[in-house]
């Protein structure tokens, strides 16, 4: 019983793919505006993506030399434990408040 509700499933996905692509071509093939700005614009998504992917195999390298951080520590150049800054301290006559206050 249920390979039939698979099988079904399947075919009713396979239809409804099969009914669009033909939808789509059919729509291609139209000379109309929308089916000329959707070309231009894929068009442009294409060649975009396509040159991203050129320049970064040419400058990446570059790119990623600058902003990455030179020399030890935890993130390159900063510091294993944080500095000690004096103004930050409180004075030896005020109370600490605590998580509970």
């Amino acid at each position: 019983m249920e390979e039939s509700w698979d099988f079904e499933f399947f075919s009713r996905i396979a239809d409804s793919c099969l009914s669009f692509l033909s939808e789509f071509v059919d729509d291609w093939l139209a000379n109309d505006m929308r089916v000329s700005i959707f070309k231009i614009l894929l068009g442009w998504l294409i060649f975009s993506l396509i040159a991203i992917h050129f320049a970064w195999k040419v400058y990446g390298n570059t790119v990623n030399d600058m902003y990455y951080r030179q020399g030890a520590g935890q993130n390159g150049g900063t510091p294993d434990a944080a500095p000690h800054f004096s103004s930050w301290d409180s004075k030896a006559g005020d109370t600490l408040k605590t998580h509970r206050d």
